[in-house]
Order: structure tokens, then C-alpha cells, then sequence
């Protein structure tokens, strides 16, 4: 029997995510409705890894039904949710939930209902963005640092830079600090100023021990 031929499977996918829960109400959902090979996942935190989930993905082929029994199960969030069954369609398969009757892309319905998913995935990424910059500038204007903390606090910073003005190399700096070469590098100021009336060779020359100090 050819691939294009060949029976439709439906391959369901059960998920907990908190401790203490089991998948068997999930599993005999799934089993009731016909799947015949169940992938099981069981994250026990937030940002675990969802490696079922990818194998569930990379498993699957055209005419094959991905089968949940509810949505949330796949994903929470709408721009996750439309970005996985965006994913499910590329491979040819169909996305169906059993609590939610229109999810299921093998109808009319539920192919509109994928387009207006993904309008809505678009709108939700927007307002992240959008809240994300609104966070950034509020704590700007308070003074707060964004991102990661600074490597070296101000007053190490004021130290190395008078260190490195007093001969102290890019190396010895860094490991003095316990920082990355490229880390002091971005403090300077150079080890000797260089006069711009120098002639071109001697800038050259500065340019270069300082390039041969952060490649060493």
C-alpha cells in the first residue's frame, strides 16, 4: 500500500503538568476515540521540556489526526496553540479536540477556525511586544538596569579602567575580575592614548596590540 493510500492514524497526545496527576483519564479518552498510539508526556514544571511532544511531531505524516482531549493540553496560549497546529497542517495532518467540537481542522469550521487563531496569535504577540517595551521604558525612567546584571559593578569598573590606564593588560584584568576579555575590553581607555597626529603606521601599531590583546 503506498503512503498516499494508506489509512488515516490517529495519534493522540496526553499531557499533565503538575505533580501528582496522572494521565489515565486522558489515555482511555484517547483509546475511546480510537487512538492507537497515545504519546505521553509528563512535564513537572513550567519550562520543562517537552520532548514528546517533538517526537509526536516528527512522527506524524499527511492524512494522520492529531487527537487531544482538550486544548489546553497542546498548548495555553493562543499564539502557541496556532503555532502547533500551524505546524500539524504543514505535515499534511489534522488537529482535532475531543472537549471542543469546532477544534477540529478536518472541517470547514475548524479550518476557519485555525484562520481566525491565527489572527489572534498575531494580536497576542503584539501585545506582548507592546508591554514588553512599555516594562523597558517605565524601568528606564526609574533607573532600573534591564536584562542581566552588570559583570562588574560601577566602582570595580572605575578601578579597572584606572588599572588599565596605568599599563594592567585586557588578560591580567579579566582574570582579575573573573570576566571575559571582551568584557574589560569595552571599559578602555587604551593603554596608552594614541595622539591622532600620530602618523597612520603608529595608530596602526596601537590599534593592533590592542586587537592582539582580546584575541590572546
Amino acid at each position: 500500500m503506498s503512503e498516499t493510500n494508506r489509512p488515516s492514524r490517529l495519534i493522540g497526545y496526553a499531557r499533565v503538568s503538575t505533580y501528582g496527576q496522572t494521565l489515565d483519564a486522558q489515555l482511555e479518552q484517547l483509546k475511546a476515540a480510537g487512538c492507537a498510539k497515545v504519546f505521553r508526556e509528563k512535564a513537572t514544571g513550567a519550562r520543562a521540556d517537552r520532548r514528546e511532544l517533538l517526537k509526536m511531531l516528527k512522527h506524524i505524516a499527511a492524512g494522520d489526526v492529531v487527537t487531544v482531549t482538550r486544548i489546553d493540553r497542546l498548548a495555553r496560549s493562543t499564539f502557541d496553540l496556532f503555532a502547533m497546529v500551524k505546524q500539524i497542517a504543514d505535515a499534511g495532518a489534522l488537529f482535532r479536540s475531543l472537549a471542543e467540537p469546532w477544534a477540529d481542522t478536518g472541517t470547514s469550521t475548524g479550518r476557519l477556525m485555525l484562520a481566525v487563531l491565527g489572527g489572534l496569535a498575531d494580536v497576542e504577540r503584539d501585545l506582548i511586544r507592546t508591554r514588553t517595551a512599555e516594562g523597558r521604558s517605565r524601568a528606564k525612567a526609574r533607573g532600573q538596569h534591564m536584562g542581566r546584571p552588570p559583570a562588574l559593578t560601577p566602582q570595580q569598573q572605575d578601578e579597572a579602567r584606572q588599572r588599565r590606564a596605568e599599563g594592567a593588560t585586557l588578560k591580567e584584568l579579566a582574570q582579575s575580575y573573573n570576566v571575559g576579555i571582551a568584557t574589560i575590553a569595552r571599559l578602555g581607555p587604551m593603554p596608552a592614548p594614541v595622539d591622532i597626529r600620530q602618523p597612520t603606521a603608529a595608530r596602526n601599531v596601537a590599534q593592533a596590540r590592542i586587537a592582539m590583546e582580546i584575541d590572546a
